[in-house]
């Protein structure tokens, strides 16, 4: 999994820009917390069904094509959606998609929580929900400008990615607390980092309010990877 960043955005020098006004800003704002808190809600009934519909848990635990198309139909989303900008803003094909993705990323996360203990899968959710509600609000509050570190943030994505590798060649208990601690700090500082870009305003960068989709498709990638981390985490230290 990986989170795209917007390849749209501009720079605030003074109010030219239309994106810069209160209302259209707010809006935007509105528009892609809706959608996210529907692509939450998708995901987490899903997590749940699986969890607790027991034929449906054995089905997926040994059967592994679903899985597997899941995780293909969603790569071939991510890079439609990330690559193609008329398709992103094309009405209503991009919502289409979105919501493919959004069930196949369900299931992908429903599959992964059924073949975790319960309790690791309800205090990961909590974690994340918690974690995620902190992070927006301090994004909304705080004056520091973190839309300027994306350069170090793809940067420590890249690191962290080859140190998955190493971690599949040589794994171990240990590796796997460590990668998805760095994973869940990443993540998190992500969230902080789209939610800033989403916000506009003051910030030196900012997502145009025509990419909802791809500021919403951030977003949830973003609370995606750092939930998967947690699991991992919580999961690793049970052993």
């Amino acid at each position: 999994m990986f989170s795209p960043k917007p390849p749209e955005y501009k720079e605030f020098e003074d109010d030219r820009y239309l994106f810069n006004e209160q209302s259209i800003r707010k809006a935007f704002i509105r528009k892609v917390y809706l959608i996210l808190m529907f692509q939450m809600i998708v995901s987490v009934g899903l997590i749940a069904w699986f969890m607790y519909d027991e034929p449906l848990r054995f089905y997926v635990e040994t059967n592994i094509w679903p899985m597997i198309t899941a995780m293909v139909v969603t790569f071939v989303v991510i890079i439609t959606l990330a690559c193609c900008g008329d398709v992103r803003k094309q009405f209503p094909l991009n919502l289409i998609l979105l919501g493919v993705f959004t069930v196949a990323e369900g299931f992908i996360l429903a599959t992964l929580s059924a073949m975790t203990n319960s309790k690791i899968v309800l205090m990961a959710v909590g974690i994340t929900a918690v974690v995620f509600l902190g992070l927006t609000l301090f994004s909304f509050q705080t004056r520091w400008d973190f839309t300027m570190s994306g350069g170090i943030l793809m940067v420590c994505l890249i690191v962290l990615v080859v140190f998955g590798l190493i971690a599949m060649i040589f794994p171990g208990r240990t590796i796997i607390l460590i990668y998805s601690s760095i994973g869940a700090l990443i993540f998190g500082c992500y969230m902080v980092y789209d939610t800033q870009m989403l916000m506009g305003g003051d910030h030196k960068l900012a997502i145009s309010p025509e990419e909802y989709i791809f500021a919403v498709l951030a977003l949830y990638l973003d609370i995606v990877n750092f939930f998967v981390s947690i699991l991992t985490i919580l999961n690793a230290s049970r052993r």
